[in-house]
Order: structure tokens, then C-alpha cells, then sequence
């Protein structure tokens, strides 16, 4: 029994960071603008789930869209602060708003200080706690929903307005795309999925610290996004699995996790960057050639 409970424990924690994964994703991979800052918005949607069931009484149901509307604001904040911003100068603002977001954290009453909030209550449906397999259940069924949006805006009208202003802003703007308005609109959606992560985290873990949400944080977000290959759907899933997963395997080296990080992204960005399913990766041509083989 314990060893199926660890199992469906890591599971949980896979689906979760992948919701946040795929929204880094469509902010990054889909509209080319830089951000590393996704902790961030993880931490708000957490804190907004934790402060709204906790001090104010209100229900999971209601907390957990809230908390994805309220980071999905901020988001967009973030964005139009950004908007004339490009590469290394938006890299260093989204930097620095997640180490601004992180000291409000510590340093606000509100969010439990240094301690966090304990005591983070389950969701209940007709008052039944969702713990284990049916808290498992529900995180696939909101992680199934935010694929899927995934898969609309890669194949819709917004993602090629998206793939226009990654490759060209100057080319998109004289094809009429609005570029603003589509930058702030990556920022917030991406922040709004990182939103709804956080509030399953905090009701998950039953628990939220301002240290789990540092950029530290984030570049281990980043490094699931681009392991998997940056602009893929499934891609983000793959590296968020893989980076939890191995960590596991590995348990000894579990305090060198930054380290491993680091070096996950510089070998992929040496060697690989399309990351594992990126396009023109070395994996994809193989699978390429794999279904073309046995379509023959």
C-alpha cells in the first residue's frame, strides 16, 4: 500500500508541474518571450488558494479558478510592464519579479512569513476528501483540460499569431498581428496554467512557503520546458516526468538538484536545443523515420 501511495504521490507531482510547464511553455515556446520568472506566478495561485480557503472559508471549487484568474492577471501586468522589452532585458525583469514576489511572500503577514501557511485543507466533494487516487483523479482531469488548450492554441489562429512574433516581430506586425497585445496575452495565459498548478500544490502538499516558489524554482521549470523541446505539445510533459523522475532514481545526488539543473540546460543548449522532441531533434527524426518505416 505504501509503495502505490508513493507512486500515485509522484504521479501528482509530475501533473501538477506539467500544467505549469505547458503554460511556460506557451509563453516561451509558442510566443518566443523569455521568462523566468514561472515560480512566481506557482506561488501566487498557491497562496491565493491557501488565503482564500483558509482565512476567508471559501471553497476549493471556487479558490482554485480564482487563484488561475488572479495569477493570469498578473501575468498580464507582467507582460505589459515587458512590452518594449527583448532577450536579455526582459530575461533580467522576469528575474527580478520573482525575487520581488518571493519577499512579499516572506515578508507579508498575510502569507504566514517564514513558516508559509499550515494546514492547507483537502478539496472535498460532497463532503468526501480527495486524497490519493480520487486527488490524483482530479489533478488528471484539469491537467487533460490545460492539454488540450495546449492543442487548440497550436493549431488555432493564436498560435500562429504566436509563431509570427516568435520568429519576426517586425514581419508579424506588418501582417497586421497586434504584437503587443499577443505578448501580454502569452504572459498571462502561461501565468494563469501556473496559477491553477499552484492551487493543487497547495492543497496537495497542505502547505506553502515563500522558499518553494524561489527562482531556483524556476529554472528548474525551465529546464523540464526545454529538455522536453520548447514549442512542442507533448514535449514540456516528457521533461517535467523526466526531471522528477530522475532525481528519484538518483536519490544521492538530490542535494546537487540546482547543479543538475544547470548542466541539463547547458548540454541541451550545446548540443541539442530543440530539446528531446523539439523539431529537427534527433529524437524526432528517428520516430520520423520509425512511422514512415512502418507505413511501408
Amino acid at each position: 500500500m505504501q509503495i502505490g501511495m508513493y507512486y500515485i504521490t509522484l504521479l501528482i507531482w509530475i501533473l501538477i508541474y506539467a500544467i505549469a510547464v505547458m503554460g511556460l511553455n506557451i509563453t516561451m515556446g509558442y510566443a518566443g518571450q523569455v521568462n523566468l520568472g514561472q515560480a512566481a506566478f506557482i506561488g501566487i495561485g498557491a497562496f491565493t488558494s491557501a488565503i482564500l480557503t483558509m482565512k476567508f472559508g471559501i471553497s476549493f471549487w471556487i479558490a482554485l479558478p480564482l487563484s488561475g484568474l488572479i495569477s493570469f492577471i498578473a501575468g498580464m501586468l507582467l507582460g505589459a510592464i515587458s512590452i518594449r522589452l527583448k532577450y536579455d532585458f526582459l530575461a533580467m525583469t522576469t528575474i527580478g519579479f520573482n525575487f520581488i514576489m518571493v519577499a512579499i511572500f516572506l515578508y507579508y503577514p498575510i502569507f504566514g512569513g517564514s513558516f508559509g501557511l499550515l494546514g492547507v485543507p483537502r478539496p472535498r466533494i460532497f463532503g468526501y476528501k480527495l486524497t490519493g487516487v480520487t486527488y490524483l483523479a482530479l489533478v488528471f482531469v484539469i491537467f487533460l483540460i490545460c492539454l488540450l488548450v495546449n492543442i487548440w492554441i497550436e493549431r488555432s489562429w493564436l498560435g500562429l499569431a504566436f509563431e509570427a512574433i516568435r520568429e519576426d516581430e517586425d514581419a508579424a506586425q506588418t501582417l497586421g498581428i497586434d504584437v503587443k497585445k499577443f505578448k501580454v496575452l502569452a504572459f498571462a495565459i502561461g501565468a494563469g496554467m501556473a496559477g491553477i498548478a499552484g492551487s493543487l500544490y497547495a492543497h496537495f502538499s497542505m502547505r506553502v512557503a515563500y522558499s518553494d516558489f524561489t527562482f531556483a524554482k524556476s529554472i528548474e521549470l525551465l529546464s523540464m520546458c526545454i529538455l522536453g523541446g520548447l514549442g512542442t505539445v507533448y514535449g514540456p510533459i516528457i521533461g517535467t516526468a523526466l526531471v522528477i523522475i530522475l532525481p528519484e532514481i538518483f536519490r544521492p545526488l538530490r542535494q546537487y538538484r540546482l547543479i543538475m539543473h544547470t548542466l541539463i540546460l547547458i548540454i541541451l543548449l550545446r548540443f541539442q536545443p530543440q530539446g528531446l522532441l523539439g523539431k529537427g531533434s534527433y529524437l524526432e527524426t528517428k520516430i520520423k523515420k520509425w512511422i514512415g518505416g512502418f507505413q511501408k
